[in-house]
């Protein structure tokens, strides 16, 4: 980044974006009558009470009360900061940032994030240089060249090499605060230590190349533990990120299909044989937030999992992830080696064109998901089938409206001899819990004026239908109303969430947010008149308001001069 992002640049984006376009891709979204609903991103729920607009460009959830715009979206969902979060909906939009240049300007006073991703940077490189120079680098390269791992592959994946010692980055980067807030160093018995010793480093990286992470493999596979994974940090939560995405996407931005594998040292193997579109899930459950990151770049997932019996409770585990995301542009396949295989030693074994083979003949995650069941239940029994049908339930209940789900209780209606349809339906009818009621709402007429302005600015365009002699009202609020029509008349926001945008991290942010989702049961050809009405008896509500101050302040005789001339006013008016 080398400047400052113009805020006209982020209003000309927030109109050139969908929010619906952009949440769907994250959050399977269904159409119900002017919204876009599911369940919500971020708390758990059985009911859909996540509401998109979008006419207003406004997510809000009735159930948590998560709301905002769809870079409010993107920085919750995707832990981004709001430099990165406007970068990636510039590359969605497929137009470059002008950044602003100032003399004296440092961007975003290299906030902290910007500090962390540029010592990781330097650490990978680093690392780099000890796989090449360091006295005990043979042992490393010996490693390397004996998993048949070349220079070439080594360099596209920036492969290096932490070497034995207790404390070998503190002396080559001076600020121990950034290397333990980065995850490099930790802290035992009144001492700072290097996390990651005598391994094979693999920097993880994210969609826009900065190294967030690493993940570090021991060269003695009687070392404990044989993985290590960088921790938690401001950079870095492995349940949002695969290892070897920019790497893949480098090489082919939409890739027909994605492997995830469940290391790194099988996506570096896999790239080593010619199969360049493989991904690791870092060690953790597989993720609905991790393949809602993959889909944004293909149309079609393959889990691949080792043949053990841990590759095979992880498959099972990740259709709680799979089944959250699914939707009929969406595919998913499941591909389980044989034991005691992994894709590093069955490609050896096998050969590419026989692994390739495995991959096409990947089986349907909807034949996998039934299979598992017909494995251990007796269907023959009304028993069997009756679990059948309770253990499916909750899986078919996570999936997007559409064809797919519709076959999927199709095949349970088959297989347990019973419509299980009607009794999924009659769950996700349910009505949530925090939503509103239409009927029972009550706003102030203060409120109420505030909120249909908020949510439709472009009301601000009627008021010359009803003139303001802003001297003579006095109403609650009225200090926020004047400062908001003002800001709408100047800026001009063709939307709710571009005029939320110019409010982000200002006091008025919250109350602003909490008006552009108050609910208001009007049909959209009723706005305009039940805004102007709702206007006219705030004027008149407000006018009465200074009216009987200002009589009151009259019998006591202390009207100043302006006040004389505005009771006078506001009596003729009566």
């Amino acid at each position: 980044m080398s400047g400052k992002i113009p805020r006209q640049f982020i209003d000309e984006l927030l109109v050139r974006v969908d929010i619906v376009d952009i949440i769907d891709s994250h959050v399977p979204l269904k159409k119900t009558g002017s919204n876009y609903t599911a369940r919500c991103p971020f708390h758990n729920e059985k009911s859909p009470s996540f509401n998109v607009n979008r006419n207003k460009q406004f997510y809000h959830c009735f159930g948590c009360g998560a709301g905002g715009n769809v870079i409010s979206f993107l920085m919750e969902f995707n832990h981004l900061s709001f430099v990165e979060t406007i970068e990636e909906l510039a590359t969605v939009a497929g137009v470059e940032i002008p950044y602003e240049n100032q003399t004296g300007y440092e961007p975003e006073a290299k906030n902290k994030l910007v500090e962390l991703q540029e010592i990781m940077a330097q650490i990978a490189t680093f690392y780099v240089q000890q796989l090449k120079k360091h006295p005990q680098k043979q042992i490393a390269v010996e490693y390397l060249k004996n998993r048949g791992i070349t220079g070439v592959i080594a360099r596209d994946f920036i492969i290096g090499y932490a070497p034995d010692g207790w404390q070998i980055l503190s002396p080559h980067f001076k600020n121990t605060e950034l290397l333990c807030e980065a995850g490099m160093l930790a802290f035992k018995n009144d001492m700072y230590y290097d996390r990651f010793r005598q391994r094979i480093m693999f920097p993880i990286r994210n969609k826009r190349g900065h190294v967030i992470g690493f993940g570090g493999r021991v060269l003695d596979d009687s070392q404990q533990p044989k993985y290590l994974n960088s921790p938690e940090t401001p950079l870095f939560h492995k349940s949002n990120e695969v290892y070897g995405l920019y790497e893949l996407l480098k090489k082919n931005s939409k890739p027909a299909r994605i492997l995830i594998v469940e290391g790194y040292m099988d996506v570096v193997t896999l790239a080593q044989f010619g199969i360049d579109y493989s991904v690791a899930a870092l060690g953790t459950n597989l993720t609905a937030t991790q393949l809602q990151l993959l889909f944004r770049s293909t149309s079609e997932v393959i889990l691949c999992f080792d043949g053990d019996t841990a590759g095979q409770n992880a498959a099972w585990k990740a259709m709680d992830a799979v089944f959250s995301v699914l939707n009929d542009n969406r595919q998913v396949r499941v591909l389980i080696l044989p034991s005691p295989h992994d894709p590093d030693s069955l490609l050896r074994e096998e050969g590419t064109q026989a692994f390739l083979q495995r991959i096409d003949n990947a089986e349907m995650v909807s034949s996998y998901f039934f299979n598992q069941f017909m494995a251990t239940l007796n269907l023959d029994s009304i028993e069997g089938r009756a679990k059948l049908a309770g253990q499916a339930k909750p899986f078919l209940l996570k999936l997007a409206e559409g064809f797919f789900k519709n076959m999927m209780l199709a095949k349970l209606t088959e297989l347990t001899h019973f419509d299980v349809a009607p009794e999924i339906e009659k769950e996700i009818a349910l009505p949530p819990k925090n939503q509103p009621k239409e009927r029972n709402v009550r706003h102030s007429i203060e409120r109420l004026t505030l909120a249909l302005l908020v949510q439709n600015p472009q009301l601000a365009t009627k008021l010359e239908a009803v003139p303001i002699d802003w001297q003579t009202l006095d109403f609650p609020k009225i200090d926020v109303f004047k400062a908001i029509v003002q800001k709408i008349c100047t800026e001009k926001p063709t939307s709710t969430a571009q005029f939320l945008e110019h409010y982000r991290n200002l006091p008025e942010e919250k109350m602003l947010n909490a008006l552009a989702s108050l609910p208001i049961f009007i049909p959209d050809d009723g706005i305009e008149a039940e805004f102007i009405g709702a206007l006219k008896r705030l004027i008149s509500q407000g006018q009465k308001n200074r009216l009987d101050k200002l009589q009151l302040k009259a019998t006591q005789n202390e009207l100043s001069d302006i006040e004389k001339e505005v009771l006078i006013q506001l009596v003729r008016q009566q």
